[in-house]
C-alpha cells in the first residue's frame, strides 16, 4: 500500500490557533512525522470564533457572522499549509479538521465550520474533511478519533498505556496489552479554567496554573458537578465544549484563585473516574494541559501509575493532533475504519470523512488507488 505525506490540520475548542504539520504513512503504520508548526488566532479571531460556540445551538445556516468566521479561520488554515510546504519537498493532501462549533450525537448532530473547497482551491490539493458526520449519523459519538493515531504511534509498546490528551475537552485513548483500543472523552478539560481565566483576568488561560496553584478546592461545589449524570455513563462518550459550562456559575461566588482551583479539580477528578477495562501502567499526556505544571502535578498526585508528557516517547505534543488528522485523512483514501465500537461507540467498523478536489484538475493518479 503506497505511503502518502499528508498535512494534517486541526484547530481545537480550546480556540488558541491552528496546529499543522506533516505525516507519511499508509493510514496503518507511520514512515515519519514532522515538521509542525502552529499560528495563533489573534484575540478577534478567538473571540468572534467563542462567540459561534455559544450561539451554535441557535444560529442559522445562513447568519452571515457564521460564514464570515469560517472563511476567516480557513484562511488562516491556508497561511498555516503555505508556511509548512516551505520545509518539505513532497505533499499529497490535507487532512482538514475544521471548527467544531457544536457536538451533540444524541441528536445525531456534529459540525465543523471551514471551507474546504477554498482551502483545496487556494493550495492546490486534494483535502479530506468531515471527519466525523458519518460516525454520528450511524449512531455513534463521532468523538475521540485520535486514538486511531495513538495506537498506530504505540505499535510495539507494552500496554495497557493510557495517551490522555486535554485541550478545550480532555479525552483518553488506552490501548490494552492485546493492543485492543478502548477511548472516550473524559470530561472538561482546559476549557473551563481558561473561560475563567480570561473573565477575569483578561488572559487566554491560567498561565503556569499560577491562579489554581494559589487557590482552594470547595468540595462542596466540586461533588455537585462531579454528580452530572455523564460520570456514570459508560465508555464510548463524548462531550461538547459547552457541556459542563453551567460550573462557571458554581464557582462564580468564588475568589479567583478558588474558582481556578475548584475547576482544575474537577477536569483531575474527572480523568481519575474515567470507566477504563483496566488500569493504565503509564499515562502519557498531549495537548495544552500537559503545559500546566499545576494540573500535572495533581494528575500525578491522583492517578496511581506514572503521569509524563508524550514527550517522554519522542513524540511533539504540539503536533500530535494535527499530525492525526493527516493520518486520518490517508485512512479515509484507503477506506479504513473511522469508527469502532470501543472508541466512538458504533455499532460496527465504519470509515467516514469526504474527499475535495476544488483545485485539482487533472487528479493525481494516486487517487485512484
Amino acid at each position: 500500500m503506497r505511503c502518502l505525506t499528508a498535512i494534517g490540520l486541526m484547530s481545537g475548542t480550546s480556540l488558541d490557533g491552528v496546529d499543522a504539520a506533516l505525516v507519511r504513512t499508509d493510514g496503518k503504520k507511520i514512515v515519519s512525522h514532522g515538521p509542525g508548526l502552529s499560528l495563533e488566532y489573534s484575540p478577534e479571531r478567538r473571540s468572534r470564533a467563542r462567540d459561534l460556540l455559544s450561539r451554535a445551538a441557535t444560529i442559522s445556516p445562513d447568519d452571515p457572522e457564521l460564514h464570515a468566521v469560517e472563511r476567516d479561520i480557513t484562511r488562516r488554515h491556508i497561511e498555516a499549509v503555505e508556511l509548512l510546504r516551505r520545509q518539505t519537498d513532497t505533499v499529497d493532501l490535507i487532512g482538514f479538521h475544521g471548527q467544531t462549533i457544536l457536538h451533540a450525537p444524541e441528536r445525531r448532530l456534529t459540525w465543523q465550520i471551514g471551507d474546504a473547497a477554498l482551502l483545496s482551491r487556494e493550495t492546490g490539493l486534494p483535502v479530506i474533511h468531515d471527519f466525523r458526520s458519518a460516525d454520528v449519523a450511524a449512531g455513534g459519538e463521532g468523538a475521540p478519533l485520535a486514538p486511531w493515531y495513538h495506537a498506530a504511534l504505540l505499535y510495539g509498546h507494552e500496554g495497557p498505556v493510557a495517551i490522555l490528551n486535554i485541550g478545550g475537552v480532555a479525552n483518553v485513548t488506552l490501548v490494552d496489552p492485546d493492543g485492543r483500543i478502548y477511548a472516550c472523552d473524559t470530561g472538561p478539560g482546559n476549557a473551563l479554567l481558561d473561560d475563567w481565566a480570561f473573565l477575569h483576568t483578561g488572559t487566554a488561560c491560567d498561565v503556569d496554573g499560577r491562579l489554581a496553584r494559589a487557590g482552594t478546592v470547595h468540595e462542596d461545589i466540586l461533588e455537585p458537578l462531579l454528580a452530572d449524570p455523564y460520570f456514570a455513563r459508560p465508555a464510548p462518550k463524548s462531550l461538547d465544549r459547552l457541556t459542563f459550562h453551567r460550573a462557571m456559575d458554581a464557582v462564580r461566588t468564588l475568589s479567583l484563585e478558588d474558582g481556578a482551583a475548584t475547576l482544575l479539580a474537577f477536569t483531575v477528578e474527572a480523568i481519575r473516574r474515567t470507566p477504563l477495562p483496566c488500569q493504565p501502567a503509564a499515562w502519557y499526556v498531549c495537548g495544552g494541559g500537559r503545559r500546566n505544571p499545576t494540573l500535572m502535578a495533581q494528575l500525578k498526585d491522583t492517578l496511581s501509575a506514572p503521569v509524563l508528557p508524550v514527550e517522554t516517547l519522542d513524540w511533539n505534543g504540539d503536533d500530535l493532533e494535527a499530525e492525526c488528522f493527516g493520518f486520518l485523512a490517508v485512512r479515509v483514501l484507503r477506506k479504513l475504519p473511522l469508527s469502532a465500537p470501543t472508541i466512538t461507540g458504533s455499532s460496527t467498523l465504519l470509515t467516514g470523512g469526504r474527499l475535495t478536489c476544488a483545485g485539482l484538475s487533472p487528479l493525481p493518479s494516486w487517487l485512484a488507488l
